[in-house]
């Protein structure tokens, strides 16, 4: 079922508000960049993302294929979102759990979570370690 929640980055820059399924599976993924970031999403389709402040607070970065947009608050650093534009359902935003106030840790731990293998580019399939995610 979906839900309306808000969001922010650290400093509060940056702030969003999504529309998201938490019954449906959140992602952990070991490429190099949401390792790196420790990146926790879940999805929201185009329709259900609002920008609401901080567009000109934003760095947007492009690595590899250059199809996926990662976006960072200039001043905390934060990742809060990001665009994937080649996926299964088209364009769509994930959407950082860590930056969801209203999530407790007690929610968070209740989420489900696929894992997948970005590093290897098998979407479809988890890595063969995948706890430290």
């Amino acid at each position: 079922m979906l839900k309306t929640y808000r969001g922010s980055c650290h400093c509060g820059a940056v702030q969003f508000e999504a529309e998201l399924d938490l019954t449906q599976s959140t992602y952990r993924c070991n490429c190099s960049i949401c390792r790196r970031t420790r990146f926790w999403p879940a999805v929201a389709r185009e329709e259900g993302f609002r920008l609401l402040a901080g567009e000109g607070e934003l760095t947007r970065y492009l690595f590899n294929t250059r199809k996926n947009e990662h976006y960072f608050c200039k001043h905390c650093g934060v990742r809060a979102f990001g665009i994937g534009t080649e996926t299964p359902i088209g364009k769509m935003y994930g959407v950082n759990l860590g930056c969801i106030d209203e999530l407790d840790d007690e929610a968070l731990s209740r989420l489900p979570i696929t894992y997948v293998d970005g590093r290897a580019d098998c979407w479809g399939s988890a890595p063969a370690f995948c706890s430290h995610l």
